[in-house]
């Protein structure tokens, strides 16, 4: 084992990493509350602001996967497609079955210069998270409670009020609700037994709620859709953890674009058309399991800088003061100091874990299980 590689292995240099995300995304949360200030003055301007701090945050998520693991991400997509990317608003639809599939879609967005205005339907617990749903929210993230009843108003608003962004922007749709687990697939699987639907594979049933409501509100607005379906090769489960500790995944992602216009204006039509993709989706990942590729030309976008110098900049920033402060509690020999400074190391080490914990799949929801609880 080389040093670089001995180090991504440490709890200290994990800790390290931590306290640079966990400290900068409290110093961008707190600009961007001082930004607030720009909304009725000019809202794109505070809209284009939020966008560039918050790819301050989350790029140091993309920089782990491409710097730190070396992570590989290939499309299998065709050259009129990928030639879109970055340069049009669209709705992303991607498969719910790894703990990092986020993380993956962000390395693209990055790629393709679209991170900081990227958008998702996020369930609202998320919006009580630090960094994460603070984050969200000053980005007009779309959070739902998952009960339309409940939801229709909000998320219908939200994605109006996305309709005049002045940044391109990937609007991201789990459509099924929920990471996939086999608890989660077998009553999905009764659900649509009960409802004449054709069972899936390696999907879940698809929520049509949320899909047909975004397309109905952000036509005009988003040019198409783009069909992602995300494999790990060698029949990898990847993990943050495993992220952290430098380890190195090979991902594949099949990507089809879908002009708007293509998908039918009738709710019931939408709903359909989403049914038959994920159909589809799920005969993707058989051939992926079958033959280790997807169909479609290979494309290797390169990896950009920003997200490493961005990262060295906050850990110059953040780490200078942190190493000096350090050395003088040890050097005043004063107990009391110490064990404050340990606690101190001790919190964050847990808020870390904490955060992490967030993306695990034995930690998702329950949703999923509603169906067969209304069964019941």
């Amino acid at each position: 084992m080389g040093f670089i590689a001995f180090l991504k292995t440490q709890f200290i240099v994990h800790l390290l990493i931590g306290f640079v995300f966990v400290v900068s995304g409290l110093i961008i949360n707190f600009i961007q509350l001082c930004t607030l200030v720009l909304w009725p003055i000019n809202k794109q301007f505070y809209r284009r602001v939020n966008c560039r701090l918050a790819y301050s945050l989350w790029s140091q998520l993309v920089m782990l996967l491409e710097w730190w693991s070396g992570t590989e991400c290939t499309l299998f997509s065709d050259e009129a497609t990928v030639n879109t990317f970055g340069k049009e608003h669209v709705i992303i639809i991607l498969n719910h079955n790894f703990e990092i599939d986020f993380l993956c879609g962000w390395t693209m967005t990055e790629r393709f210069g679209v991170l900081g205005s990227s958008k998702v339907l996020a369930k609202r617990e998320l919006l009580y998270v630090p960094l994460i749903g603070w984050t969200w929210y000053f980005l007009e993230i779309v959070f739902c409670k998952r009960k339309w009843e409940e939801d229709r108003d909000t998320v219908i608003e939200g994605l109006k009020r996305l309709a005049d962004y002045p940044e391109y922007m990937w609007f991201l749709l789990y459509c099924e609700g929920t990471r996939f687990t086999e608890t989660k697939h077998r009553i999905s699987m009764e659900v649509a037994e009960s409802k004449g639907l054709p069972k899936l594979k390696y999907h879940l049933l698809p929520r049509t709620k949320g899909f047909t409501t975004a397309v109905q509100c952000l036509r005009g607005t988003v040019s198409a859709v783009y069909d992602v379906t995300l494999n790990f090769r060698g029949n990898k489960n990847p993990s943050l953890l495993g992220i952290l500790y430098g380890k190195k995944y090979e991902a594949d992602m099949c990507v089809r674009r879908f002009p708007l216009e293509d998908i039918p204006q009738d709710e019931k039509e939408a709903a359909n058309w989403l049914h038959k993709l994920y159909q589809e989706k799920d005969a993707l990942q058989e051939m992926y399991n079958q033959e280790g590729v997807f169909p479609g030309q290979q494309f290797k976008p390169r990896r950009r800088p920003w997200t490493l110098l961005n990262f060295l900049f906050w850990a110059t920033v953040l780490l200078s003061p942190l190493f000096t402060f350090g050395f003088g509690v040890f050097a005043s020999g004063s107990p009391l100091l110490i064990l404050a400074f340990l606690g101190f190391v001790g919190a964050a080490s847990f808020g870390v874990r904490r955060l992490i914990g967030v993306t695990e799949i034995e930690k998702g929801s329950s949703y999923g299980n509603q169906e067969f609880k209304k069964k019941k």
